[in-house]
């Protein structure tokens, strides 16, 4: 007899990762699966802020001398969202996604047509 397999885990909601990761910078990606790309985000982000903030003069304002770090962290921003939204469109909608995956291969396999329509030969 098959038993019938478990249904894989469903991933959360890209604005859960979202509020999640403008909170603590770098758990975006590690409730994405990708607790690697996280901690490289969040160390990233500490050094840089680190860099601006020494390599800047008492004058400039408290967001110019943290620039580097904050350009880290609205880039792990958009990559939290983003790699959050691709998982949740695959496991909601396998069908369209495969359908797509078929048609790119399909019209891949088709032949090359010349300048004026007609087939190659």
């Amino acid at each position: 007899m098959r038993q019938a397999q478990p249904r894989p885990k469903p991933p959360f909601h890209p604005y859960l990762v979202l509020g999640v990761a403008l909170v603590l910078p770098g758990l975006g990606q590690v409730l994405n699966n990708q607790a690697n790309r996280g901690l490289l985000f969040l160390f990233t982000m500490i050094a840089l802020g680190y860099v601006t903030y020494h390599l800047s003069t008492p004058e400039i304002s408290l967001v110019g001398r943290y620039a580097g770090g904050l350009f880290i962290y609205a880039l792990s921003l958009m990559d939290a969202y983003k790699w959050a939204r691709i998982r949740w469109v695959i496991f909601h909608h396998p069908a369209a996604t495969a359908s797509s995956a078929a048609k790119a291969q399909a019209s891949a396999e088709m032949p090359a047509a010349t300048e004026k329509g007609h087939p190659q030969s």
